[in-house]
């Protein structure tokens, strides 16, 4: 998966992270990583086995010495990794820099960080296969990033982001419309603001962008979202 915006930002993360390396890492006392596991984060401009580097970005912080150096140490093989779709963990659980406190980092590199996440959620709209279901993809940004809103604003109409929305409706509304959380991973500080923040999104733009697709049920439900609770389940929809 590549665009003009997500290849420059790909060179930026490159260039922001060129030789970083957790130089205390040890291993994990659990034996989930060896000490030769731990020399790749310790040694720059090494490449990381791709299973290492699978297992390395989903683990949690406590298995490192120094989460937020490791994952610095990854970051250019992890982007280009997601970006190509050979992450092979991608959408099954939190991914590690959503763990790390990335936002403290240095200007360039946390710069470097949010702009390829835009970027990879930008390129997967206009994919019509892109590497990963656009569901976990966007829940992966949402992790990163700490907030559904930049994801949203950057939802622009198109015929693939249109038949991505749909997916998405499909996926998100059986819980949303009983106001319930729709993700796995992602649990920001103020789940029920963040809730409604999608809910009132999806009731707002999604039934117009459904319709000339032919998925007229999916827009009726769409629009039932941006309703209050009781408002919703009186709505004339469920009798037809």
């Amino acid at each position: 998966m590549h665009s003009p915006e997500l290849t420059a930002a790909l060179a930026e993360i490159d260039a922001a992270f060129n030789g970083e390396a957790s130089r205390a890492e040890s291993g994990c006392a659990r034996r989930c990583c060896t000490a030769e596991d731990a020399a790749y984060l310790r040694t720059p401009h090494t490449r990381v086995p791709a299973e290492l580097l699978n297992r390395f970005l989903y683990k949690s912080p406590q298995h490192f010495a120094d989460h937020g150096a490791a994952m610095r140490r990854l970051m250019p093989q992890a982007a280009h990794a997601l970006a190509d779709g050979t992450l092979e963990d991608a959408g099954w659980g939190p991914l590690g820099l959503s763990r790390a406190d990335w936002q403290s980092w240095p200007h360039r590199q946390a710069r470097a960080v949010e702009t390829f996440v835009r970027a990879w959620w930008r390129a997967a709209l206009t994919t019509a296969e892109p590497p990963y279901p656009v569901t976990d993809m966007f829940e992966t940004c949402c992790c990163v990033l700490g907030a559904a809103a930049p994801l949203l604003a950057g939802w622009e109409a198109g015929p693939e982001a249109d038949a991505h929305l749909a997916d998405c409706v499909e996926w998100w509304s059986y819980n949303l419309l009983a106001d319930r959380w729709p993700f796995t991973w992602w649990r920001p500080a103020d789940e029920p603001r963040a809730r409604v923040e999608l809910q009132t999104w999806l009731g707002e733009h999604a039934p117009a962008r459904l319709r000339p697709l032919g998925l007229t049920d999916l827009a009726d439900r769409a629009a039932l979202l941006a309703l209050p609770y009781d408002t919703r389940w009186n709505d004339p929809y469920w009798s037809r």
